[in-house]
This record gives C-alpha cells, sequence and structure tokens, in this order.
C-alpha cells in the first residue's frame, strides 16, 4: 500500500486527481500542484469560481462525478472527508487499486517539503488568526505559502504559492484530519465542545488536540492559550517548547493598556514576559482579536520575525470575508455579516457589536448542523438571546440527513420563553420581507452561521 511519503514531488509527469476539487482546500492544493508543473485533474459536482480558475491555470475539471473520470493516466488521487465510499469515482479508484489519500493526509505531506511548516488549530478564531499570521510573513517579506480557510482580500483568495521557506494552514479538528499535519510549529486557540456527532465529548477532544501537540519534533514549538480549561491535558508530556498567550502576564505574550472605539476597534501594547513589545491599533473590530492578535504574534516571534513587522502587520490586517465584514446598508440600516456557528463565537461577535454604534441589534441566524444544534442547545438559546432582536433561518444541514427532531422553531421558542424577542421562518424571502419592515434607521442588522445566511444580507442591500 502507497504512503504519502512514496509520492515522488520530483517527477512533474505524475498525475493528481481531486475528487471535490471546488473545495477551498482542495481548490487551494490543485493550485500549488500547478504552480509547481503538475498535471492536475479534477472533479466536482458543479461548476465555481474557485474550479473556472483552477481550468484556467491548467486543470482539467469534469462535472459531475462519476467513474468515467478516473482514467488510465492519473496516478495519485486525493479526495475530501465529505467523499464517501459509495461515490462512483472513489469506488472506480478502489476497483483500480489507485493510491488515494485523504485531504488531511496529502496536506501533511506537503507541510513536510517546506522549511518550517505553521499549523493553526482550535476550536474557532483558526481562520483570521491564519491570516493575521500571514500578513505578517508577507510584510517581513518572506514569501510563505498559505492555506487558509477563508477568502483573504490581500491574496485575492485562499490560498498563495510562495516559496518553500514557510508553509501557514489551519487545521481542523473534525475526524481528527489535524492528526495527519506534519507541524513545526503549532498554534492551539483554544478547546472546547463541537463537532460532538464525531467526538464523544469534551475530554475526548482534549485527547485529540494533545496527540496533536504531540505531533510536533523536539526541536519544535507549540504556541498555546494559557488560560484555556483542560490545559495541563492538552501539553502533558510533551518533547517540544510550550509558548502561551493570554489575556494577562500570566501567559508569555499579552496585551496591555487595551481600548476600543466606537467601532469595536481595540487598540493595546503588546507584551512578552514583562517587556512592552509596541502598540499595535487594530482595524478588525472585537476583544477576541486582540487575543488572536497575540496568538499570531507569538507564533511570529518565535519564527524570528522583526517585532516591527509584527505591529505594523497587524496594525494594517484588515480581516478576511465574513469574520465581522461589513457589507453595506439599506434605509439607514447597517449589515454586517459573520461566519459565528459555535456559541462561544455567537457571545464574541454579539459582544463586539454591543461596542459598535446602533440603535437595535438584530441578529439573522441559521444554525449548521442538527448535531451541533441539539448538542449545545441551551448554550445557542442563552447567548443569542443578548442580541435585541433573533431571527431564526433553517438548520444549514450541510453533511447530515437526520434532524434529531431538533429545528430552528425549537430554538426560536426557547428563546421567545426567556422573554427575549425571536421569530422563526421557514424561508429566506419570509425573513427579508420581515426585516425590510421591522429594520429601522440606525439599527445594526448581523447575518450569522456557517451556511448561506449571508445571502440574506445581500438581498437586503439590493433592494
Amino acid at each position: 500500500m502507497m504512503k504519502t511519503s512514496d509520492i515522488d514531488f520530483s517527477n512533474t509527469s505524475t498525475r493528481f486527481h481531486f475528487i471535490g476539487i471546488g473545495g477551498i482546500s482542495m481548490s487551494g492544493l490543485a493550485e500549488l500542484l500547478l504552480s509547481e508543473g503538475f498535471k492536475v485533474s479534477g472533479s466536482d459536482s458543479q461548476r465555481s469560481d474557485l474550479t473556472d480558475s483552477l481550468i484556467k491555470l491548467g486543470a482539467e475539471i469534469s462535472f459531475p462525478q462519476k467513474a468515467d473520470n478516473i482514467t488510465d493516466d492519473i496516478d495519485v488521487v486525493i479526495y475530501t472527508a465529505a467523499i464517501h465510499e459509495d461515490n462512483p469515482e472513489l469506488m472506480e479508484v478502489r476497483r483500480r487499486n489507485l493510491p488515494a489519500f485523504t485531504r488531511a493526509e496529502f496536506l501533511g505531506r506537503i507541510m513536510s517539503l517546506y522549511r518550517v511548516s505553521v499549523a493553526v488549530a482550535g476550536t474557532h478564531g483558526k481562520t483570521t488568526t491564519t491570516s493575521m499570521l500571514s500578513e505578517i510573513l508577507m510584510k517581513a517579506g518572506t514569501d510563505p505559502t498559505l492555506s487558509i480557510g477563508g477568502i483573504l482580500p490581500s491574496i485575492g483568495g485562499n490560498f498563495r504559492v510562495g516559496s518553500k521557506d514557510f508553509f501557514v494552514t489551519e487545521a481542523c479538528e473534525y475526524t481528527n484530519s489535524f492528526l495527519s499535519f506534519a507541524p513545526d510549529i503549532a498554534l492551539i486557540l483554544n478547546v472546547e465542545a463541537d463537532h460532538l456527532d464525531f467526538f464523544k465529548d469534551l475530554n475526548d477532544i482534549r485527547a485529540s488536540f494533545h496527540k496533536f501537540a504531540s505531533l510536533l519534533p523536539e526541536d519544535g514549538c507549540l504556541v498555546i492559550n494559557g488560560s484555556i480549561d483542560g490545559f495541563d491535558v492538552v501539553t502533558k508530556d510533551l518533547s517540544s517548547r510550550i509558548v502561551t498567550f493570554g489575556p494577562d502576564k500570566s501567559s508569555d505574550y499579552y496585551p496591555e493598556d487595551i481600548s476600543s472605539d466606537n467601532n469595536a476597534l481595540a487598540t493595546f501594547t503588546l507584551c512578552h514576559k514583562g517587556e512592552k513589545l509596541g502598540q499595535v491599533s487594530l482595524k478588525v473590530p472585537g476583544l477576541h482579536n486582540v487575543e488572536n492578535a497575540c496568538a499570531a504574534a507569538a507564533a511570529a516571534v518565535e519564527m524570528g520575525i522583526d517585532t516591527r513587522d509584527i505591529l505594523s502587520a497587524l496594525s494594517s490586517f484588515g480581516g478576511t470575508d465574513r469574520r465581522f465584514q461589513h457589507k453595506g446598508s439599506f434605509n439607514g440600516v447597517t449589515v454586517v455579516d459573520d461566519y459565528a456557528h459555535h456559541p462561544s463565537e455567537i457571545k464574541a461577535t454579539i459582544s463586539t457589536a454591543k461596542n459598535c454604534a446602533h440603535n437595535n441589534l438584530w441578529v439573522v441566524f441559521q444554525p449548521h448542523t442538527y448535531t451541533r444544534t441539539k448538542a449545545l442547545f441551551h448554550e445557542f438559546a442563552e447567548v443569542l438571546s443578548e442580541a435585541d432582536n433573533v431571527v431564526l433561518a433553517d438548520i444549514y444541514a450541510a453533511r447530515e440527513t437526520d434532524t434529531l427532531g431538533i429545528s430552528s422553531k425549537t430554538l426560536a421558542d426557547e428563546i421567545s420563553a426567556s422573554g427575549h424577542n425571536a421569530w422563526y421562518f421557514g424561508s429566506f424571502e419570509e425573513i427579508e420581507n420581515f426585516l425590510s419592515k421591522k429594520c429601522i434607521h440606525g439599527d445594526l442588522l448581523i447575518t450569522m452561521g456557517a451556511g448561506d445566511v449571508y445571502k440574506i444580507g445581500d438581498d437586503l442591500l439590493k433592494k
């Protein structure tokens, strides 16, 4: 059986085939191979901007997925976790006994080709922190290769092909995919209950993060939030160096002199073990981003990046798409879109919104997966109740088919029962009509969730 270590990256005649090539991470890996001169083919259920871009770069992409797409000239196959064993292409790959690897396995192999590989993990905050670190490395002129879980405007996408010195990527814990990685530096931002359709409980999640941290070599470095619950469980018996960041001087890297303006933009002094490194004035709102900035800064210092470049990059970082992204306004109502889909993320986003000038705060929330909604039902109801008004859209099922007896109406009823304003509507059109009548000049409207809820804000801005 072929291992990823057996893949010959010196032979550019090798043809790689991606099943699900239109995914945001898969498309980035395909782009990387194309830039190195490899032959790339792939398939997806439908065309998209990402597939069109890859076609322009030379990839051969088929729609939809079918067994005939697996041709005799394919050498290596990469597939996403969303591809099941009954997928016609994967079935044909198995029949032909072709070397096939998950996206995470292949990404782990790619990481090993770089002088320093950095993996950013955590229940939330990964995309923003990865983007912050990416901006720092670009500011310092290191020409990094980047794989980000969202669109970073400064690179015009989610992937950047650079030199073989630094590789930076997000590392997701779902299905333990990050255990296939090969980092030299790992960041752990937080460890909380999530993905409970896969993990048994929070202790199971902590054990997984411990295994992830244990992947580091002896000369590697773990940058971890020093204030997380279960810190000792995650860090026990590690051979690598451990560096902490957090809200106060009990950690190695921490902020002081924090202040925020009327747009919830924070200014703070970055400190390291009692030494003031300099001031940062963020252009992304929310106190949670102060902590993200400290994490990125800690990793960058440990990578040998000049402090001046770190401070400058953090102060100029403009954010990524769908992270408290200002979309525009209609009838004097400000529209913001945010990817938050876990109670902790929602709490941080609503807290940020409360520090922005506004009259009434409206949150349109689209829960993401039945499993997460059921497992964290009361936490969702509690944090959403902190908004003035909550509108619930149907649950975005993603990979799931079993409703588990849970619905957005159930969640809306729970919030209403606690004395807070909450409504449920069965279609985006109904939600848009309701909001266009109820929102008034000076209100702040946030579309929130990991699905396609952003379309509601986009439609309202067109009216």
